[in-house]
C-alpha cells in the first residue's frame, strides 16, 4: 500500500468522522480541540528490534469529544500522521484519547501536568512481508495503534509533551514487526 492510498484512506475515515458526529451543540461551537506536531525517534526497539532508521514528523488533530463518548470517559477523537524522513514506514492514524490531570497549578494558575493514553488504529506504507534487509514485516497495511504521553500545559493554549506510541498487529498476521517510537511534541488548544 502507498502512502498515497494511506491518505486516501484517513481522508475516508476523516469525511465518515464528521458525517456521522452529531453537529455540535450551540453551546459548544467547536470542533478542533488541539492540534500537536512534534518530532519522534523512529522505532526505537522498546518492544521489538530495532532495524528502520531515520525521525518522524508527526502532526495530529484532537476533536472536541462527542456527547455520546462521555459514558467511556469523554476520550478526544484524534487523526494524525508521522511522515518518515529516511524514506521508511509512514502511517496515518486514528483512535480515541484519554487525558488525565496529575497536578494542577504548579507555577501559575493555569498550568497542569496531564497523562495521555490513546488506542486506535493506523494504515501503513510499510512491507507486509519479504521486507528488505533494514526494513521490517510488519504483516498488515493496516496496524493496531497505542500511545502514552506525558504532557505540561504550559499556558492554557500551549503545551509541550513527551510521547510514546506503537503500532503492531498484536500477532494477528504472520509477521508482527512492530514499530515503536519516542519523541517531543507541542501543543495548540483552541
Amino acid at each position: 500500500m502507498s502512502f498515497a492510498s494511506a491518505e486516501r484512506h484517513l481522508a475516508l475515515l476523516t469525511a465518515a468522522f464528521l458525517f456521522l458526529c452529531p453537529s455540535p451543540a450551540s453551546a459548544q461551537s467547536k470542533i478542533v480541540d488541539e492540534l500537536k506536531f512534534g518530532v519522534l525517534a523512529h522505532d526505537i526497539g522498546l518492544f521489538d528490534r530495532h532495524e528502520e532508521s531515520g525521525a518522524d514528523i508527526n502532526g495530529e488533530v484532537l476533536f472536541v469529544s462527542p456527547d455520546f463518548l462521555a459514558v467511556i470517559g469523554a476520550p478526544r477523537p484524534h487523526l494524525g500522521a508521522e511522515i518518515n524522513t529516511d524514506g521508511n514506514t509512514d502511517n496515518a492514524y486514528f483512535g480515541l484519547t484519554w487525558g488525565l490531570p496529575i497536578v494542577k497549578s504548579i507555577f501559575g494558575q493555569s498550568d497542569q501536568l496531564t497523562i495521555y493514553g490513546s488506542l486506535g488504529g493506523s494504515v501503513n506504507d510499510g512491507h507486509t512481508d519479504n521486507a528488505p534487509h533494514g526494513r521490517k514485516n510488519l504483516g498488515s497495511p493496516v496496524l493496531f495503534r497505542e500511545s502514552v504521553e506525558l504532557g505540561y500545559q504550559v499556558t492554557p493554549v500551549n503545551s509541550v509533551s513527551i510521547l510514546l506510541d506503537h503500532i503492531s498487529n498484536a500477532n494477528l498476521a504472520g509477521h508482527n514487526g512492530g514499530i515503536t517510537n519516542v519523541g517531543a511534541r507541542f501543543g495548540i488548544k483552541f
